[in-house]
């Protein structure tokens, strides 16, 4: 019965430490998507806590210093300065005037500290006036008749 007790014992270890493990891995990587103006509205209780903001990159507030990238974003009249710092390099599409989601912590001084950028450009992508979008088929104008 000894070797059963231990046995069980070490299964209630292991199966503890894995869900610890699982609950913490859960916490640190939950991100919670937020607006300049509901960033604002959280008061003390957006610092330190990992937040995923949007907005519009404001027209000339692009600025490299070294491996550091400072931008504003813009929503609604609502600015909030951005400083990328992460190893990947951003996007193709981040640009003025692009929607970008910044990923990050903001710190007391009302930075957000990035640790992650994505860029879109949604005119970009968006069909020219009179083309008709992508997979989408012409309307047939001799209505069934052949041009033969």
């Amino acid at each position: 019965m000894k070797k059963y007790g231990k046995f069980a014992a070490l299964i209630v270890v292991v199966v503890g430490t894995l869900a610890w493990l699982a609950t913490t891995g859960m916490n640190e990587t939950k991100t919670y998507y937020k607006t300049i103006s509901e960033l604002g509205q959280m008061g003390d209780q957006a610092y330190g806590i990992r937040l995923r903001v949007g907005g519009d990159v404001e027209s000339g507030s692009i600025q490299r210093a070294g491996s550091q990238v400072q931008f504003v974003l813009v929503q609604d009249k609502l600015k909030l300065k951005v400083a990328y710092t992460g190893t990947d390099p951003l996007p193709d599409t981040f640009r003025d005037g692009a929607q970008a989601l910044a990923d990050g912590r903001l710190d007391k001084d009302g930075v957000f500290r990035a640790a992650k950028i994505q860029a879109k450009c949604a005119s970009k992508y968006e069909a020219k006036p009179g083309q008709l979008p992508p997979g989408q088929a012409a309307p047939n104008i001799n209505n069934g008749k052949s041009s033969i």
